[in-house]
């Protein structure tokens, strides 16, 4: 969002859109100090991050379930770790990426699954969730983790207090999931909610996802963290906030 202006710019458009926070995927291009004070003098908080994905975003299978890129893992892990810390993150978000070959996606599975308690151990004296997340496969065919089940399984398997769901809404309604029962079933565990309008990934009112019906869900179910817009604006940014204005949220940004 907001990514017609440059990236240190989108802090004040936020803010003047009343935003109270903002999570961002990926920061290491921009030094910390920059962001920090971006943040200052907006009065903003950044409530997540993700850890560095490798390759994952220009197509490839990423780096937290690839056995072999365990050490390129670690390193992006130390690299995270440095951002939150002095971001002071709630959230560090763990992205599976994909397997391309389905005869090693059991091996994929147990590599994620170590990586990501290997994460969690790291951030959680910290006061830091770490997070992990289902996406759909029309938007990335053989991406590892696909499902609300899914993620539940592994979050009972490894039964570890600071591992919890990244939630997104646009990706699990794509797959079929009713995420108002998803919500109201399983908040507790979990730890960020990330939303847009499906099919296209647009502002909500722009396709055909009930949002007054989901919000009210969420702030009903128990639910104890933040809900981060996740969308493609349809236009400039901040001439898609009419949500905004009609359901009050506790609404991160997504940059």
């Amino acid at each position: 969002m907001y990514t017609e202006l440059p990236f240190l710019q989108r802090f004040a458009a936020a803010h003047h859109d009343g935003f109270g926070a903002v999570e961002i995927q990926f920061p290491y291009d921009t030094p910390i100090e920059q962001i920090q004070q971006a943040l200052a003098e907006n009065n903003l908080r950044c409530v997540l991050i993700n850890v560095p994905a490798g390759d994952l975003m220009e197509g490839g299978e990423g780096l937290a379930a690839v056995p072999g890129k365990t050490a390129e893992y670690a390193a992006a892990m130390v690299e995270c770790l440095y951002y939150a810390r002095a971001l002071k993150v709630s959230c560090v978000n763990v992205l599976p990426g994909r397997c391309n070959d389905e005869n090693k996606r059991v091996f994929y599975l147990d590599t994620f699954k170590k990586n990501l308690l290997k994460t969690a151990e790291s951030l959680a004296p910290f006061g830091i969730t770490t997070t992990f997340e289902a996406i759909n496969t029309r938007d990335m065919p053989g991406f590892l983790i696909s499902s609300g089940q899914q993620m539940l399984d592994i979050i009972a398997e490894l039964n570890h207090p600071a591992i919890k769901a990244q939630f997104d809404i646009y990706h699990m309604a794509l797959m079929g999931h009713n995420v108002c029962d998803f919500i109201n079933l399983h908040a507790a565990k979990i730890g960020h909610i990330q939303f847009a309008d499906i099919p296209k990934r647009g502002e909500p009112g722009s396709g055909t996802l009930d949002f007054p019906a989901i919000f009210r869900c969420i702030e009903t179910s128990g639910y104890k963290g933040w809900v981060g817009a996740e969308y493609k604006p349809t236009r400039a940014t901040s001439m898609t906030m009419q949500w905004k204005r009609d359901l009050a949220v506790n609404v991160a940004l997504c940059s």
